[in-house]
C-alpha cells in the first residue's frame, strides 16, 4: 500500500512540527550563525515546495528513518525520508549535495531581506556550476513569495518553508541566515546578517578553498592507507 505522504500534492508535505520563526530548540543547541555548531554538523534532510511553483503544503522533515531522526514520525505511520520522495515541484536539499552548497534563509515579514536575495542571486550566477545555491523563504504569504521570485527574476532555486519548520530545524534566529556546506552536506561555516555581494563572494571562495583542502586531505589519507601493511592476521 502506498504511503499516504507519497500520494497527492497536498499530502506529501504534511506538517511535522509547528514552530515560530525564531528557533525554539534548546539553548544548548544554539543559533545557526551565532553559536558554535559541532564540526562537520550534518545538514538535516528536508524537502519543500518550489516557491514559484503550484505545489502546496509544509516541509517534509523526515530523516533517514523513524528510529534515528530527531524529528518525530507520525504515530502509527512511517514516512518516506525527505530525500527519497519523487514529487514534481519539490526541492530536496540532498539534490544539492554534489557540490559545495550555500543555503540562504530569509523572509519579508517583520524585516526585509529581499534586497539581500538579489545579491545572493548575483553570486549564484557567478558561481553556477561550481557551487550549489538554495534560497528558502520562511513563512511569507505564498502568493507574495511567488510574486517576489517573478518580479526580481531570480534564477537560483527558491523553496518555500510555509510554517517555518525547516528554519526551526536549522536553528535559524534571524534574517538572513546563511549555511555554507561541504559536498555531501556537512556544515563548513554559517553567518547571520546581511552580506554584500563582495562579502558573500568571499565566503563562497573560502568554502571552495576549504573543500579543496578537505578533498586533498582525503586523497592523502587514502594513499597512505593503501601503502600500509595489512594488520596481523589479515591477508
Amino acid at each position: 500500500m502506498k504511503d499516504r505522504y507519497s500520494i497527492g500534492v497536498g499530502l506529501l508535505f504534511a506538517a511535522v512540527i509547528a514552530v515560530a520563526l525564531v528557533s525554539t530548540v534548546g539553548e544548548d543547541e544554539g543559533t545557526l550563525g551565532l553559536d558554535e555548531v559541532a564540526e562537520r554538523w550534518a545538514l538535516p534532510e528536508f524537502a519543500v515546495p518550489r516557491a514559484a511553483g503550484p505545489l502546496e503544503g509544509d516541509a517534509n522533515l523526515a530523516q533517514d528513518d523513524c528510529e534515528t531522526a530527531g524529528t518525530p514520525c507520525p504515530a502509527g505511520e512511517r514516512r518516506p525520508p525527505a530525500c527519497r520522495i519523487r514529487t514534481p515541484g519539490a526541492l530536496r536539499v540532498c539534490d544539492f549535495f554534489a557540490r559545495p552548497l550555500v543555503l540562504s534563509f530569509w523572509f519579508s515579514r517583520g524585516g526585509d531581506c529581499v534586497a539581500q536575495q538579489d545579491a545572493v542571486d548575483a553570486v549564484y550566477a557567478r558561481y553556477r556550476g561550481r557551487v550549489a545555491f538554495l534560497s528558502l523563504n520562511v513563512r511569507d504569504d505564498r502568493d507574495a513569495a511567488r510574486e517576489l521570485v517573478a518580479s526580481h527574476g531570480w534564477g537560483m532555486p527558491v523553496g518555500y518553508d510555509r510554517d517555518g519548520a525547516v528554519a526551526g530545524l536549522y536553528r535559524v534566529g534571524g534574517c538572513p541566515t546563511f549555511a555554507f556546506a561541504y559536498p555531501g552536506g556537512t556544515l563548513q561555516d554559517a553567518a547571520i546578517g546581511e552580506l554584500t555581494e563582495a562579502q558573500l563572494s568571499a565566503r563562497v571562495e573560502a568554502l571552495l578553498r576549504a573543500t579543496r583542502a578537505a578533498e586533498a586531505l582525503s586523497r592523502q589519507t587514502r594513499r597512505t592507507a593503501s601503502t600500509l601493511p595489512p594488520a596481523r592476521g589479515q591477508s
